[in-house]
């Protein structure tokens, strides 16, 4: 079972692991979804009010939330079956991150937030419907491609970051050019597509009956892929923004 999501590997749900246990469901796996995303809508709420009422000191809010986001995750990846514990944790600090984040995105554009919201949750639930209804196959070739592709971006993004640490920022990608919205426009196509090799992964763990705890881990890993994909929108909406401004 193939998938880009570093959350969710070839490793993660192995069959017979839950013998005479209780098993993973996909119903588990959206109820503790819902209570992840519930999670970071609160502390997000906390640093927006923050940001929009002009609070300086918003700054630690944000970076300590990326930080201890990033920290939660790594240790989500590695110790699989404490995630009813860190994948909370993951969503709090994921909410003071993505909070501080849409409320400079939507001090510099109004209503990009709500756009961008709108977008990923409607991504969402058209993919999803596509998956279930068979219009979309998570194909050994379809994953490939994926898979390859987000690997590209993954390392256009470790240049960028390792470039822009020595005062050199790559060209057109990061700008509100044709070029730069063309790319967000691919980024957010293939955040998209993540979706459908989470949906097929999830089903296929609750199909081999891997262990009830991974539920937890599972709505981890859709959680990653939700977070990049709101991030991407934000980013592509931003630029059409600047383009029309």
């Amino acid at each position: 079972m193939r998938t880009s999501n570093p959350a969710l590997n070839d490793n993660t749900f192995q069959p017979g692991l839950a013998v005479g246990g209780a098993t993973m469901t996909i119903n588990g796996t959206v109820n503790k979804t819902a209570i992840l995303l519930l999670l970071a809508f609160v502390p997000a709420i906390f640093v927006w009010n923050k940001v929009m009422g002009g609070d300086a000191a918003a700054g630690p809010w944000i970076w300590g939330g990326a930080i201890g986001g990033f920290i939660a995750a790594l240790v989500t990846i590695f110790k699989k079956d404490i995630a009813h514990i860190t994948a909370p944790i993951y969503a709090l600090c994921e909410g003071l991150f993505l909070g501080g984040i849409s409320a400079l995105y939507e001090r510099q554009f109004h209503g990009i937030v709500l756009q961008a919201g709108m977008l990923t949750f409607g991504v969402l639930f058209a993919l999803l419907a596509a998956y279930r209804s068979g219009l979309i196959k998570a194909t050994e070739n379809f994953k490939l491609g994926v898979c390859a592709a987000t690997g590209g971006i993954a390392l256009v993004y470790l240049i960028s970051i390792v470039l822009g640490m020595f005062g050199i920022s790559v060209p057109y990608i990061h700008e509100s050019g044709m070029i730069g919205i063309g790319f967000s426009l691919f980024v957010v196509v293939i955040a998209s597509l993540n979706l459908v090799l989470d949906f097929d992964f999830i089903e296929n763990g609750a199909s081999l009956g891997a262990p009830k705890y991974l539920e937890w881990y599972a709505a981890f890993g859709l959680m990653v892929t939700l977070v990049w994909l709101y991030l991407e929108m934000l980013r592509l909406l931003a630029k059409l923004s600047s383009r029309r401004n």
